[in-house]
């Protein structure tokens, strides 16, 4: 858990993420006050690795009026003023997800009425096909040629505003339903054009957009995707099969470690639930293509990250409600496992210290 990992020049100190996780707080898509404070208590807080929320590549592609996005000068100062500040006081390591809404934009905020469209003021959403997320969903236009161009060209400039707002690493988001997923799934395409039927032709926009983020980011850094490995609708979606397929057509695009999701691809998905669910899924990619792998889903324990990293079933592994329930998780963690080596920031070290005894004492703060 605490073992340094390294993925082209960039070296984490441990392999703990701080999973993707919504905020719904950015102001026409602009990140705010909380974000900084968010995501730098999470830096300060021990992990490797900390990820922002899905970051989005146009005011189109967001999922509600409150995400952040990277489509404007001011965007990009916002995410760079977190990025000096974490670079400057942390040993951790931020990535930057960027995605497209897709046929799952334009609804609410997450504590309001998850998916539901707004309101009023909804803007015109985009998908693979013609197919709305749910019955009370806007139709989303299917895409043509222009309009995947013009969605290419968005994620390339994000990738370039995340690059000098001083971001580590990059994550293309095509799971959860959003865009790119809505092509990857044979639940929402329904092309047939070269971009419908076979597995591959599903793939072959994503992968065009991926190819040219992978060309726009500097080869000195990582990019990862993430995938939903399992629709869990049985063989009607994506299966843990075809995942495998997926990533073996990742690695040929240059990605360097795939980030394996699964489910929120479909309203008839029947998700078998339970503690670390989804890591059999990063399991099989790691050990049938070589990939390197980040597990995540219901994980919460210090036990559960090292069962994962032990057994060789990812490389990393992601945490997403601990690291909401407690900034400083990681840190916690090692001083329950008396690990002295972590570092600490160091007007904290007297915290540091009370918790180790209290630790050695078989004692909590609580």
């Amino acid at each position: 858990m605490f073992a340094p990992f390294t993925l082209r020049d960039m070296t984490l100190a441990n392999r703990v993420v701080v999973s993707p996780m919504a905020q719904y707080k950015a102001v026409d898509g602009c990140p705010t006050d909380w974000h900084f404070v968010h995501y730098a208590e999470r830096a300060k807080g021990g992990a490797g690795l900390v990820y922002t929320e899905m970051t989005c590549v146009s005011p189109q592609g967001r999922i509600t009026p409150g995400c952040p996005g990277f489509y404007t000068p001011e965007h990009e100062a916002a995410w760079k003023r977190l990025c000096d500040f974490v670079h400057a006081e942390t040993h951790a390591k931020l990535c930057a997800q960027i995605g497209h809404s897709g046929p799952k934009g334009s609804t609410q905020l997450g504590w309001q009425a998850m998916d539901a469209p707004l309101a009023e003021g909804n803007w015109p959403i985009l998908a693979a096909s013609a197919v709305p997320w749910s019955e009370r969903n806007q139709v989303p236009k299917a895409m043509d040629r222009t309009g995947m161009e013009r969605v290419r060209d968005e994620f390339v400039a994000a990738a370039e505003m995340a690059e000098r707002a001083g971001f580590d690493m990059l994550e293309v988001h095509a799971a959860h339903g959003y865009l790119l997923s809505s092509f990857i799934t044979p639940l929402t395409n329904r092309r047939d054009d070269e971009y419908g039927g076979s597995l591959e032709n599903r793939m072959r926009y994503p992968l065009e957009v991926i190819r040219a983020v992978r060309q726009a980011w500097p080869a000195h850094k990582p990019l990862s995707v993430r995938i939903s490995a399992n629709d869990w609708v049985g063989d009607e979606g994506v299966t843990p099969d075809e995942a495998v397929k997926i990533a073996h057509l990742l690695k040929a695009a240059e990605v360097d470690i795939v980030d394996v999701s699964a489910g929120q691809t479909s309203t008839r998905a029947k998700p078998m639930y339970g503690r670390m669910f989804q890591t059999p899924f990063s399991d099989r990619i790691r050990n049938e293509t070589g990939m390197a792998t980040m597990a995540v889903g219901n994980i919460y324990q210090a036990d559960h990250v090292n069962s994962i990293l032990m057994a060789g079933r990812a490389d990393l592994v992601c945490l997403a409600r601990p690291h909401l329930a407690d900034p400083y998780w990681t840190l916690h963690a090692a001083a329950g496992l008396g690990d002295s080596q972590c570092d600490w920031p160091l007007p904290y070290g007297p915290g540091r210290d009370q918790l180790q005894r209290l630790a050695e004492r078989g004692e909590g703060w609580t």
